[in-house]
């Protein structure tokens, strides 16, 4: 029976600082659990503490962390709830307002989530268990010490694991916060400034991952571009990171989370057409309307998007390109919008996450002018997800019969037989290296996060269209 549960909302970075909590606890003799919380999930007084770790992106995020905040104290009724993240940064006091079993950690301070299992420890051997006193233990040698460095996180790179709880894949956090001032955007005031974790550090983490039987690693960040770290007395950005480590390791292959288009330039490309990189990018663009980039204070223009897609296109042969769009924002005509879906086009994106604009608190966007109704902005990304569905779906049917290397992401369950007997077929999730997620039917017995190769059969067209996760069928050769 689990006593610490963890739930994890947002970005793929939130994802592996959770990991890395968990791994704290579970250090100190604790049972962590990291399955989804539902309505429909048993009240369980066993649970000690809850961990929410939050987003802020937009207005959403919030409510769904609210609503989870919620649940976790109507189902673990003796917990303590932490919350954490970037929610957590910006809005503590009407977080904690919420009931007093609940505790709230700034994202810049979430690296100090590491002294709760020995305050805990140490809580339970002298103390009747009670949410609302150990809460009180951590605002007394948590929560109350100041920041070293305000408007940096702290030790951001504590939180780092090598090995996963519900997360095969293995990914390392190379760099935190943003520099940025983008005017729709709270994550550098949640996150801080820009951090970068040392090269050595990097080199020597994902030489453990290799060592530990990983053949793939996440390279995750807020904003990759900023990346600069000395490594023998000189600066390195993230392509020189990125050579080094491939000049360091011998089999890992390496995905990129996110990237500005003013990253892709030629050494850049010259480095990511070795074949240990995945053929896998994700654009951060928003607009394909250059007025709307200048309004929203983004560094690039519409012309260095088509360009960074074509490089890329030229350096990986048909990788799978993805990247966001922001519709609705301030000031954004139906030309603008327009300009975006040509873009969206010209550069052949084989997804794009579209989601309307969302004012954030404390944004330069947030006093503009020109507001967007909701009902125009949420038809334009309504109009742009259509097209990326159909987009994906010509993706995937491009690779039929393709033979593809996959990291086997999750072993999900026996299929049983009308009877109720097991068949002995297993379902599997696996990822190829252009990051299509296949489902595999299968009798062999093959173990979660290894490269296998797997021929892709079919485009599972129905799933794409109501937004699941297993978008082809594929076999194991």
């Amino acid at each position: 029976m689990s006593e610490i549960h963890i739930e994890t909302l947002g970005c793929r970075l939130n994802q592996i600082e959770s990991e890395a909590t968990a791994r704290f606890f579970t250090d100190d003799d604790f049972s962590v659990g990291m399955e989804g919380l539902t309505s429909s999930s048993e009240t369980n007084n066993q649970i000690l503490i809850g961990i929410i770790n939050t987003c802020t992106v937009t207005q959403k995020a919030e409510q769904k962390a609210r609503r989870l905040i919620r649940l976790m104290l109507k189902k673990y009724p003796q917990a303590l709830i932490i919350v954490t993240g970037c929610y957590a940064q910006i809005s503590a006091k009407e977080i904690e307002a919420i009931d007093p079993r609940i505790c709230a950690i700034g994202g810049q301070m979430k690296s100090r989530l590491s002294a709760i299992p020995s305050l805990l420890n140490d809580f339970k051997n002298k103390n009747k268990w009670n949410a609302v006193d150990f809460a009180e233990v951590i605002k007394n040698n948590v929560t109350s010490q100041p920041q070293v460095k305000p408007g940096f996180p702290e030790d951001s790179f504590k939180l780092s694991a090598s090995s996963f709880l519900s997360h095969s894949r293995a990914s390392l956090k190379i760099q935190d916060g943003c520099n940025n001032n983008c005017a729709f955007c709270a994550i550098h005031i949640a996150r801080g400034h820009s951090v970068s974790l040392d090269v050595q550090s990097a080199i020597d983490r994902v030489r453990e991952l290799e060592e530990k039987g990983h053949d793939e690693v996440v390279l995750t960040s807020v904003n990759i571009g900023q990346y600069k770290a000395q490594y023998k007395g000189e600066y390195y950005n993230f392509t020189e990171l990125l050579a080094l480590l491939l000049a360091n390791t011998k089999k890992i292959h390496f995905r990129i989370s996110s990237l500005y288009p003013d990253v892709v330039d030629e050494k850049f490309c010259r480095v990511i057409s070795d074949e240990r990189v995945q053929p896998h990018f994700h654009i951060s663009v928003q607009s394909g309307s250059s007025k709307i980039l200048e309004a929203m204070n983004r560094p690039y223009s519409a012309k260095s998007v088509l360009d960074a897609c074509n490089r890329l296109k030229k350096a990986k042969k048909n990788p799978f390109l993805a990247c966001d769009i922001i519709t609705g924002f301030p000031g954004e005509t139906d030309e603008d919008f327009e300009q975006t879906m040509k873009l969206c086009n010209e550069c052949d994106f084989a997804w794009v996450h579209a989601f309307p604009y969302s004012e954030r608190p404390g944004t330069a966007a947030a006093v503009m002018k020109n507001k967007v109704p909701q009902s125009v902005s949420g038809e334009r990304a309504k109009r742009i997800t259509e097209w990326a569905v159909a987009q994906k779906i010509k993706y995937v049917e491009s690779f039929i019969d393709t033979e593809h290397e996959a990291v086997l992401e999750t072993v999900k369950r026996p299929l049983a037989l009308a009877a109720g007997g097991k068949s002995g077929r297993i379902i599997y999730h696996a990822v190829t290296d252009n990051f299509i997620h296949c489902e595999i039917i299968s009798e062999n017995q093959m173990p979660a996060n290894q490269m296998v190769k797997i021929k892709i059969t079919g485009v599972l067209s129905e799933r794409i269209k109501k937004g699941g996760d297993i978008e082809a069928a594929a076999m194991f050769i």
